[in-house]
């Protein structure tokens, strides 16, 4: 029988977070390995969702969003980055920013054209680049500080690049890009008129006490024509599972996106983004954000004081709710076989970071853990991860 499925998706078999969590499953692990909350989403969000249900705001909503959510993101925009936003024209709402990203890459991106991306990268980001029929040239990033060769970042521009891809704050590295590191990615940018779509979906979960600043990429001089930025409410909110994400860019790049937006999923669910709606018009009110933070920085510091008894140092981070531990001193012969040990052995699932690198022998031997836990679960994890010092 003839290979069933196209020549694009060969190559691409389940994800390691698939993996990750049926082992997770299978031997009854604590899995901080998918980065989703095991928590509850805020009580104001879900209480708008019922209503909106209630009120029969249940049918497609228009393609690119819902008049009221497209008005609470510009609302958001005008106050936090100082920019007026047409609401008709510059803001395209869709069903998660992974959908966003798949739709940018079939919308800018020719075969052979090439995307630039920073690696290690999200696992999503080589496939969308693939399915457009471009080629991804990776720019590495280099532990502990995730620091980046601007030489290298120069070289990887050629005639054929038409795509810059940015995530800041990083997953899984938790870097949040300074804004040194910005100008040298925009200058670049304009240089070659290349395009940036930056996937900032963790721009509220920002560690001041490490001295981290989120910077925007399009509020730089000269980009805002030439960047689509991408947000999810799903990590802002804790509401995952809604995949509600958004897009903010001029005019024509939003166009060229709802030109594929319209036949891939053409319009996402109406009464949740009347919901996240009313999170972004009330959080900025009621303290929410600073409570997100606060919340996070204690987790954060709950997950760092459980890997070190357990004997496992991290790496610092900047932004994001993942934490990378050096697992070097333990022996294994890659990432990847620590974390099935982990899951099989200790009972506590994570993720290999060499799932996100094009050549996964440049991965250095770390190991990724989500925090986006209650305090319970990581107290669980903790008490079996001190079985690693045996």
């Amino acid at each position: 029988m003839a290979a069933v499925g196209a020549q694009r998706i060969r190559g691409f078999g389940s994800s390691i977070f698939s993996e990750m969590s049926r082992l997770a499953v299978q031997h009854g692990a604590v899995n901080l390995g998918q980065g989703f909350p095991d928590f509850a989403g805020p009580d104001f969000v879900k209480a708008a969702a019922h209503a909106a249900i209630d009120a029969d705001l249940n049918q497609y909503a228009i393609s690119h969003g819902t008049p009221r959510l497209r008005r609470a993101i510009a609302a958001t925009w005008a106050r936090d980055r100082g920019r007026e936003l047409d609401l008709d024209a510059e803001i395209t709402v869709a069903s998660g920013a992974t959908e966003i990203l798949a739709d940018a890459m079939l919308a800018f991106l020719d075969p052979g054209d090439e995307a630039i991306v920073f690696e290690p990268f999200y696992d999503a980001y080589l496939p969308t680049i693939g399915f457009a029929g471009a080629t991804a040239r990776p720019v590495t990033l280099h532990a502990p500080d995730w620091s980046f060769d601007p030489d290298e970042l120069a070289a990887a521009f050629g005639p054929r690049t038409r795509l810059l891809l940015l995530n800041t704050p990083h997953n899984p590295t938790g870097k949040v890009f300074s804004r040194a590191e910005l100008e040298q990615i925009a200058a670049l940018c304009i240089e070659h008129d290349v395009i940036a779509v930056t996937d900032e979906v963790y721009d509220r979960i920002v560690y001041p006490d490490t001295g981290a600043v989120h910077l925007p990429l399009t509020t730089l001089p000269e980009m805002w024509e030439r960047t689509l930025t991408v947000n999810s409410t799903g990590k802002t909110f804790s509401m995952t599972g809604w995949k509600i994400g958004y897009a903010v860019g001029p005019a024509n790049l939003n166009a060229a996106l709802r030109t594929v937006h319209q036949f891939v999923t053409f319009a996402t669910a109406t009464p949740f983004q009347e919901a996240m709606a009313v999170a972004l018009e009330l959080a900025a009110e009621n303290g929410y954000y600073d409570q997100l933070r606060a919340e996070y920085t204690a987790r954060r510091d709950l997950l760092t004081g459980a890997l070190r008894d357990a004997g496992l140092a991290t790496l610092p981070i900047g932004g994001g709710y993942f934490l990378l531990a050096d697992i070097a001193p333990l022996g294994f012969p890659d990432d990847a076989a620590f974390c099935r040990h982990l899951a099989a052995e200790i009972g506590v699932a994570a993720i290999p970071p060499s799932a996100f690198y094009a050549d996964p022998t440049r991965a250095p031997q770390l190991a990724r853990f989500c925090f986006a836990k209650r305090p319970e679960t990581i107290a669980a994890a903790a008490a079996r991860l001190v079985a690693l010092r045996r």
